[in-house]
């Protein structure tokens, strides 16, 4: 029994192992391949498409972030993630911290609506909400892009974070109210630092996906003043293909996904803690 027990634990480990390397190659090698392509001609993609490039061409990425305009939309992308976030955050915080620690009669009725929010598609609200827009002269503004942004981004936020607000102890808010504190300073100086890890988790998920988000932005965002980072690849996949210069296209690439493995980068580790913390708490 030991010997089948041995045996069926390492069939076990290996197939997981197997699993996890299968996976991590199905993502490491389609970016590694396009960071090498990055760097060749157009005649040498299609010479060598799996080669490594003869010599690196830099001006691809040149090309295309003057040429094309991609340091125009990352611009527009970078000013309307951050302002969503720097809205976002907070508002998601409060309503979080309501939720969690200060039921009140249909707040039941009310976190469930926003949890339908997650759920709701968006192309069923793409007709009334541009006209929503239009009407208050908001579209093809980073403004009116922004303020959309933060209404779909709530749900998730106010979802998550009132879930990490429910695991912190009672006791500290309940001490704080004791020391003399309000109910706005308990929550600014007390529990939402201690909230930093979900806010940085949150933050990071949104913004991951508001970098990325392109249906939106195409209906309410058709200017090529303010056209965001996603359009502009769009945009420059067209211009490249006709032009024939695919190095540039996929150099625009590289920059798309740059900053969001930056920014993973560097909050890996509180990423990896709250999610550890979340699962041994659940």
């Amino acid at each position: 029994m030991n010997t089948l027990s041995n045996v069926w634990g390492l069939l076990k480990r290996s197939a997981t192992y197997l699993f996890v390397g299968v996976f991590t190659l199905s993502v490491v090698l389609p970016l590694l391949w396009m960071t090498l392509t990055s760097f060749k001609s157009s005649s040498e993609i299609f010479a060598s498409p799996w080669g490594l490039p003869s010599s690196p061409h830099l001006e691809n990425f040149s090309n295309a972030w003057k040429a094309a305009g991609i340091a125009h939309y990352f611009a527009n992308s970078l000013i309307v993630t951050v302002a969503t976030l720097i809205i976002l955050l907070p508002i998601g915080a409060m309503a979080a911290y309501i939720f969690a620690r200060y039921p009140f009669p249909g707040s039941k009725y009310l976190f469930g609506t926003f949890l339908g929010g997650m759920m709701f598609p968006q192309f069923l609200v793409i007709v009334p909400l541009f006209a929503l827009m239009s009407n208050t002269h908001l579209i093809d503004t980073k403004t009116g892009l922004t303020i959309v942004y933060v209404a779909y981004s709530l749900p998730f936020t106010i979802f998550v974070l009132t879930g990490f607000f429910q695991t912190l102890p009672k006791d500290l808010d309940e001490a704080a109210m004791i020391d003399g504190c309000s109910h706005s300073r308990t929550f600014w100086q007390v529990m939402l630092p201690l909230a930093r890890p979900g806010m940085i988790v949150v933050g990071i998920f949104n913004g991951i996906g508001l970098w990325n988000e392109y249906s939106l932005a195409l209906v309410l965002a058709n200017s090529e003043q303010n056209k965001t980072l996603p359009l502009g690849i769009a945009n420059l996949a067209m211009v490249m293909h006709y032009s024939g210069d695919w190095g540039a296209l996929f150099a625009g690439l590289v920059i798309v996904m740059v900053p969001v493995l930056v920014v993973y980068w560097i909050f890996r580790e509180k990423i990896h803690e709250t999610m550890l913390a979340g699962a041994i708490k659940g």
